[in-house]
């Protein structure tokens, strides 16, 4: 296909396609002529991939294109390219320059331990996990580490959960593509699940007979 109808069928506009290739995003169409080349489907995938990474996962171009190299290594083992993506998602620094913090990351790192986690302690989950449990910690919440191992076996079966959804993608594009998309989205999932559980719990724990009453205005 022409670059306009590559265009057309992902949605992404004639010069941000020609700021793709040049960026080494994208691979260049085959020529046809000077000034003509054509795409096929693995352009459009690709294309459809970076979106997907771009608009969900938030990434910058830099780290996209780090993403992508690590795609494209046939060297380099499924799971060290789907760590390469989720590694992007991570947003808190991983410095601990107060008690809380460093206590925090204390917990976390023999958390993974204890736990037998495959993860190193350089994972942006890492901090992130540290920064919310300091957080809570420095709202008088400390005692919550006493029900992190809770926590983590719910995550275990989430994440065992994706990557059932990840391994049913032919490519590995589209499972990159899943593994941004299950972690941003699959978040949002999660937490409306825990909100609904949450309601129900309550509801039992403290007597409340039969579900709550729809509010009329």
């Amino acid at each position: 296909m022409r670059i306009a109808e590559l265009s057309r069928t992902t949605g992404v506009s004639v010069p941000t396609i020609k700021y793709y290739v040049r960026e080494g995003l994208l691979p260049p169409g085959e020529l046809t002529s000077p000034n003509q080349a054509t795409y096929g489907e693995a352009h459009e995938r690709r294309l459809r991939l970076i979106r997907a990474l771009l608009d969900v996962g938030g990434m910058k171009v830099a780290e996209i294109a780090d993403v992508l190299t690590a795609i494209d290594d046939p060297a380099r083992p499924l799971h060290k390219v789907l760590g390469a993506a989720a590694d992007r998602l991570g947003k808190a620094s991983s410095e601990y320059d107060d008690t809380e913090s460093a206590a925090a990351h204390a917990v976390v790192t023999d958390l993974i331990s204890r736990r037998g986690w495959r993860t190193h302690e350089s994972d942006p989950a890492v901090a992130d996990l540290s920064k919310a449990l300091a957080s809570m910690a420095r709202l008088g919440h400390g005692a919550f580490v006493e029900v992190l191992d809770d926590y983590a076996d719910a995550a275990e079966q989430v994440a065992g959960a994706d990557l059932v959804y990840v391994d049913r993608r032919v490519s590995v594009e589209d499972m990159v593509e899943s593994v941004v998309i299950g972690t941003v989205l699959g978040e949002a999932v999660f937490s409306a699940l825990r909100r609904l559980a949450h309601v129900d719990a309550s509801a039992k724990l403290y007597g409340t007979d039969g579900p709550p009453e729809q509010k009329t205005s």
